[in-house]
């Protein structure tokens, strides 16, 4: 191979290497279509949160999973359980701590298809200044340019510290906390 097939060559694949990056750069989350949620349970009563400040960095393509990279972070102070007076109590330290702990994030660390829009993220979820591996089971649709992500995982909120001191007993409040999500994203290719 001469010089100049060489550098057609090299040209090629930087250019393909730029639009393959250009083309995940544009997928992006779309906040006002798009919800993360809780359930915990009170005294064996369901108590449903959302929050309502989060962002994603996604670069993903559901032909080749494995090579995607999603990365979330939520503003932990804009959780929410609907009431005043227990929202004034979700930032102190016994339970997010947001002064110190202003996020939760979570960094996919592998991503593989189940089949049907179907794929199974693993990564590392950051919570409290506690990391913890987690598996989130994620089902893709698509209408138009959007694809909307829904999923359900549990956490024990106790491996992150949420709920400290008198509030570890999981009499009071269970261990087991849902998180749900409906994620609408801009960018990412046909399923």
């Amino acid at each position: 191979m001469n010089y100049s097939s060489l550098a057609r060559t090299a040209a090629w694949v930087l250019l393909a290497t730029l639009a393959g990056t250009s083309a995940q750069a544009q997928q992006k989350l779309l906040q006002p279509q798009s919800d993360i949620s809780f359930v915990t349970k009170q005294m064996g009563v369901p108590l449903e949160g959302r929050f309502k400040k989060f962002d994603a960095q996604i670069a993903f393509d559901p032909a080749k999973p494995e090579s995607g990279n999603i990365a979330f972070t939520i503003d932990i102070a804009s959780a929410t359980l609907g009431a005043a007076e227990t929202d004034a109590e979700l930032p102190k330290a016994t339970w997010f701590n947001t002064v110190k702990f202003p996020q939760a994030t979570f960094q996919s660390t592998a991503i593989k298809s189940l089949g049907g829009g179907k794929f199974e993220v693993a990564g590392k979820l950051a919570i409290k200044g506690n990391v913890r591996d987690a598996i989130v089971p994620v089902s893709l649709a698509q209408s138009g340019g959007t694809t909307t992500a829904n999923g359900v995982f549990t956490i024990k909120r106790l491996a992150f510290k949420i709920g400290e001191n008198e509030w570890a007993d999981t009499s009071m409040v269970a261990d087991d906390v849902q998180i749900k999500f409906k994620l609408a994203l801009a960018g990412v290719a046909k399923i």
